[in-house]
């Protein structure tokens, strides 16, 4: 039995050149009748960083900051999303396919793109992954890959070009 695509997370930097995979989780969505979720993850900074941060805000207003930057984050993450149904679905099949549920998670970016794809119980995750040198992929990898290599579902990974 083929298996049914109805949920696909889409997971984003939000890079400048990331638009060919939510091309391609679109695409997918159309074809399939699937809703799309947008994850964007937030790294974690290190806790040297957030000890230097916090020398130089009041708890008060770092917890402000945080809140606004969030919210700007969703408001762009909505903004690419208008933009892009309005510049690039067609017409006739913007009615049937929904707008993308946003999210934002904050930590370690494989380890969350994973557990929300369970928590939405996703049929597959769509994302992109840029071009690195042999000697970064040797001793890092890439989210993409982690990903890949540690999901419970289809993964597609989709190049992108460098920014």
């Amino acid at each position: 039995m083929l298996p049914d695509i109805k949920q696909i997370l889409y997971a984003s930097d939000l890079g400048e050149n990331s638009v060919p995979a939510l091309r391609m989780a679109v695409k997918l969505a159309i074809e399939h009748g699937a809703t799309i979720t947008f994850l964007h993850v937030v790294e974690v900074l290190s806790p040297s960083t957030e000890a230097l941060i916090d020398t130089h805000f009041e708890p008060e207003v770092l917890a402000q900051l945080r809140k606004t930057g969030i919210e700007d984050l969703r408001n762009k993450m909505m903004q690419r999303v208008e933009a892009f149904w309005a510049e690039e679905v067609p017409a006739g099949k913007a009615e049937a396919l929904s707008k993308p549920l946003v999210l934002i998670e904050k930590g370690n970016v494989e380890e969350k793109i994973l557990a929300a794809a369970r928590k939405i119980d996703a049929d597959m995750i769509v994302m992109g992954t840029r071009t690195h040198s042999v000697l970064a992929k040797m001793f890092m990898g890439s989210s993409a890959q982690r990903v890949m290599h540690h999901s419970d579902r289809p993964v597609l990974i989709v190049p992108l070009p460098a920014d």
